[in-house]
């Protein structure tokens, strides 16, 4: 099955101020790449020292969730989100967050995913650009 995922997509970090921790990576050598929002919640995507940060700012008043910390999951790329998920699924696991994936057009140029739990309650997102 592991010829199905492309590689890391991101981490990401959640945020109580987005300019604050956009300030703080570029201060120390990230670039901003891509800013967008699902409803009121702010996202920014950051290339940081190998890697991609997906900055998460929840809508003003909601805090982060209890429990969750602050890196709330890991993306992986995948070319095919619906033969990933027949896969998993296929081998045994039934730990999606949701009944089914979210599309999301608007989203970093346009993107669909999934997320599932590992057995330490660890949120991995499927992700496939579009």
């Amino acid at each position: 099955m592991k010829e199905l995922y492309k590689g890391l997509a991101h981490v990401a970090v959640n945020t109580a101020d987005m300019e604050e921790s956009i300030a703080f990576y570029e201060k120390i050598g990230g670039t901003v790449t891509a800013r967008s929002s699902v409803g009121e919640k702010l996202l920014a995507l950051v290339e940081f020292g190998g890697l991609v940060l997906e900055l998460i700012q929840p809508p003003a008043g909601e805090l982060v969730p209890s429990g969750v910390g602050s890196i709330p999951h890991f993306a992986v790329y995948v070319d095919d989100l619906d033969k990933v998920v027949a896969a998993i699924k296929a081998a045994g696991v039934f730990s999606f967050t949701t009944p089914e994936k979210r599309v999301l057009p608007d989203t970093f140029g346009g993107l669909q995913n999934w997320f599932f739990t590992g057995p330490s309650g660890e949120q991995i997102e499927l992700l496939q650009m579009l």
